[in-house]
């Protein structure tokens, strides 16, 4: 058979199409062992009597487990090749389903620790997954992709929670049934993405070669970097950390806006979120200067914030219903917060010229960002016990969206004043 012109381009595109898809649905399907435990409310649980509420030390354990994940993989995914990806990643999913059926097996109190052994493997899904796409020309859009999934699949899952609740599932058994039930996407999607061919010649060339980090290498980045890299870190805690109230809390915040157990309630307020995301992160892929592209990611986080406050604002004064703020403020988060998970530190590496990944940044960035989860968590059930989470909720988005626009506006005055492009070694 005599190959034509463009078919190697074709085929190309053919196979980051569907490495892009596979990602999105390995992320999606691991969502729903993370996830779904939250569509429940566990109210008056027999055996706990605990200072907080029973759901939120099951949230508290499960981040825990998650950002010591993070903490770890901040050495496991910088130093971490191609080589048995899937297989770990497939383990690790693995582990975090045994600790769900533990969890409903174990009588509380003690099946609290499930939850945080069920975050504690999870939490290098990501950097194992962003470790197929990253170092691409198309890695915008990609990420973007892959950033789609965790929008949309917490919605997604808890809707399918919901509906095996309805079914007559009980809550206990729930957050394994739906980790089941979405384990043939899982594995489906895995053999897909390990297809997926390594970055080619012009990727290298374009975006910087991506190796494995070593303790040095590290240390060096961070000296050379590290005024610039806290004030991202800052603001994504307090990204992340709303994130967390938005998601885990969704359930209780529409029963305090009257809309309480209707299943599809969660996937329609997070379907235009993930369009919304996934096109203008997408985007992104047509600025070929890495700098520019650098600074306009700046500009979506800025906006990002706005739209948070301003909603908020908006729906307090009657302007905006309950639907239409939920939206706006999922959208201004995850405006805000995607970019962080995957474009700009992979676009931070590219306009440096420092040949690293992202997966290093990306896990210091991440177990900052849950551990500021937990302490938001913490700061409301000791200071504000009594206050609804619909109103904590409001009260934090001005707070999260005036520092992040503050933090954000410096670290890109620093990007401003540093001149990148031309400089393998620029200091910022």
């Amino acid at each position: 058979m005599v190959s034509r012109p463009g078919d190697d381009s074709q085929t190309s595109r053919l196979s980051l199409a569907l490495g892009g898809l596979a990602a999105f649905a390995v992320y999606f399907a691991m969502y729903a062992f993370r996830k779904p435990f939250a569509a429940a409310t566990y109210i008056d649980v027999a055996g706990w009597h605990g200072a907080i509420d029973y759901k939120t030390a099951l949230l508290i354990a499960q981040v825990l487990g998650y950002a010591l994940s993070k903490l770890i993989g901040v050495r496991v995914i910088a130093e971490a090749g191609r080589e048995a990806r899937a297989r770990l990643i497939l383990a690790l999913i693995a582990a975090s389903w045994i600790a769900l059926v533990l969890f409903a097996l174990i009588p509380a109190p003690w099946n609290v620790v499930c939850l945080f052994l069920n975050g504690l493997p999870l939490g290098l899904i990501w950097g194992l997954v962003f470790g197929y796409v990253e170092g691409r020309r198309a890695s915008e859009l990609l990420g973007a992709m892959l950033c789609a999934s965790f929008i949309l699949s917490s919605g997604v899952v808890k809707s399918a929670a919901t509906l095996l609740m309805a079914a007559g599932v009980s809550e206990w058994w729930m957050p394994a049934a739906t980790g089941l039930a979405f384990t043939p996407l899982l594995l489906i999607a895995l053999w897909q993405l390990e297809r997926l061919p390594p970055p080619d010649a012009r990727d290298r060339a374009e975006r910087v070669e991506r190796v494995p980090m070593p303790a040095a290498g590290r240390a060096a980045f961070w000296r050379a970097h590290g005024g610039t890299l806290t004030m991202l870190v800052l603001a994504y805690t307090l990204l992340t950390a709303m994130r967390d109230v938005r998601d885990n809390f969704s359930a209780e915040i529409w029963a305090a806006l009257g809309r309480g157990g209707q299943a599809t309630l969660f996937t329609l307020s997070e379907l235009p979120v993930a369009v919304v995301t996934l096109g203008v992160l997408g985007a992104l892929m047509l600025v070929r200067d890495n700098r520019r592209a650098l600074l306009a990611m700046h500009a979506l986080i800025a906006a990002g914030a706005v739209i948070l406050g301003t909603a908020t604002l908006a729906f307090q004064a009657g302007m905006l219903s309950p639907l239409a703020w939920m939206t706006l403020t999922g959208a201004g988060l995850y405006l805000a917060y995607t970019p962080f998970n995957a474009m700009l530190f992979d676009r931070m590496i590219a306009a440096i010229g420092t040949a690293a990944n992202a997966g290093f940044l990306i896990y210091i960035a991440d177990s900052s960002g849950y551990a500021g989860s937990v302490a938001l968590l913490l700061a409301r059930s000791i200071a504000a016990p009594h206050l609804e989470w619909l109103g904590f909720f409001e009260r934090c988005s001005y707070a999260t969206a005036f520092i992040v626009l503050v933090l954000t506006g410096l670290s890109a005055l620093r990007f401003l004043s540093a001149p990148l492009e031309g400089r393998r070694h620029a200091t910022i």
